[in-house]
């Protein structure tokens, strides 16, 4: 028998980062899952292109990964701002009657509905913003380009600052009614016990944004516990359980 392909695990980050965060996943996760982090335009080896502010910029983006009819399950997952991303990709799939995700799951960030911290509005001043952000724990002590305390340089300012507009962006864009009825996919919303930004109770509110399942599961940590190795662990379990499904779907038993 052809060996089963592994289920893709899609992976966006945070604000103002790139990568990083998902290095290292690919033996944390466990056997039949490849993760696959996107890197987003305006970061990293893409620092030179455009970075996207609009949902429609997004999308002209990303949707290039799902051409076609998928072989395998896959399964996305967006971690704060990535949150919004995956699910903003999950719906859009939906809408344009393509095979979505057989799971999206979602960590770190409130709800579409949920309005954002006043530390992100756009208009405060850099100082004020990053110093807030800052207390907030979601600026992760150690990004390239920051000081001792964690504070951005100006070459990541402009990078948090397009984020925030984006991430505001895919916040009115979901609350915005769909033509195609509720997402229908399953959702699986991680929160942390000590993330000052979304609290489990918090995470909850995600339950009314798919008419499928939401399972809610808590991790240790703080607002990057993407950083950690229990997040790849539990997704990793999470995409064996769908291609377990697929399998039990395919046969019928």
């Amino acid at each position: 028998m052809p060996r089963e392909q592994p289920v893709r695990l899609y992976c966006f980050a945070n604000a103002g980062a790139g990568v990083s965060a998902f290095h290292g996943w690919a033996a944390s996760v466990g056997p039949g899952v490849a993760p696959i982090p996107v890197l987003l335009p305006g970061r990293d080896r893409r620092r030179r292109e455009p970075r996207v502010t609009t949902r429609e910029a997004l999308l002209d983006d990303v949707m290039r990964l799902f051409t076609g009819a998928p072989t395998t399950p896959f399964v996305l997952y967006g971690h704060s701002l990535g949150a919004l991303v995956a699910y903003t990709i999950a719906r859009a799939l939906h809408e344009a009657g393509r095979p979505g995700p057989a799971l999206l799951a979602v960590g770190a960030c409130p709800p579409p509905h949920m309005p954002p911290e006043p530390a992100y509005a756009l208009g405060v001043p850099d100082a004020e913003l990053l110093r807030t952000l800052n207390q907030m724990g979601v600026v992760p002590p150690g990004t390239p380009g920051t000081d001792p305390g964690g504070i951005p340089d100006r070459a990541v300012k402009p990078v948090l600052r397009d984020d925030l507009a984006l991430a505001r962006a895919l916040r009115a864009a979901a609350c915005t009614p769909s033509p195609a009825g509720p997402l229908t996919t399953p959702l699986l919303v991680v929160a942390a016990d000590d993330d000052p930004t979304v609290s489990p109770t918090a995470a909850e509110g995600w339950s009314r944004w798919s008419e499928e399942s939401t399972s809610l599961r808590t991790v240790s940590g703080g607002h990057f516990f993407v950083r950690g190795h229990e997040l790849p662990r539990l997704l990793g379990q999470a995409c064996r359980a769908v291609r377990r499904a697929r399998r039990v779907t395919h046969t019928g038993n």
